[in-house]
């Protein structure tokens, strides 16, 4: 019983995983990432992903603050937030967040702000359907392992 359950888990999580790089949320940088991860750091990508969520949550803030600033006009120091969460985007294998975040750093560079203010927008729902969608993943990822009796620690 317990076989047949993680072997439908392993099946979902195959399933979603397709599902991501087909729809260009996830490239090729996410496998070499889940590579990395072996029976000594059973949690890495999970941990890894965390930071990354984590960070980006504090760019997103920062992005948000400087273009609320009625008088804003340090594109340079948008830049640098930009290059950070285009680095640590393409680090994790976020396709999407990451190619919006080079749409948003064009703008940034023409000192376009309705245009960063609009790739803004469009960076916070991306985030949001990665973030979403990795925590479904690493869900169905600790449920396989429970249902294989393997323990994981549950993440926040």
């Amino acid at each position: 019983m317990l076989g047949l359950d993680a072997d439908r888990l392993r099946a979902d999580l195959n399933r979603l995983l397709a599902f991501l790089f087909h729809q260009g949320i996830l490239d090729e940088q996410y496998l070499q990432l889940q590579q990395l991860q072996d029976e000594s750091s059973p949690n890495f990508v999970s941990e890894v992903v965390n930071i990354y969520f984590h960070e980006s949550e504090k760019l997103l803030r920062n992005l948000r603050s400087l273009l609320m600033d009625r008088e804003f006009s340090d594109y340079d120091k948008m830049g640098i937030h930009l290059n950070q969460f285009i680095g640590s985007s393409s680090s994790i294998g976020a396709k999407r967040v990451r190619n919006v975040c080079v749409a948003f750093r064009a703008a940034s560079d023409q000192s376009n702000r309705a245009g960063c203010l609009r790739a803004l927008e469009l960076l916070e729902h991306e985030y949001c359907i990665l973030k979403n969608k990795l925590h479904e993943l690493f869900q169905i990822e600790q449920q396989r392992l429970l249902a294989a009796g393997v323990r994981y620690p549950m993440l926040n």
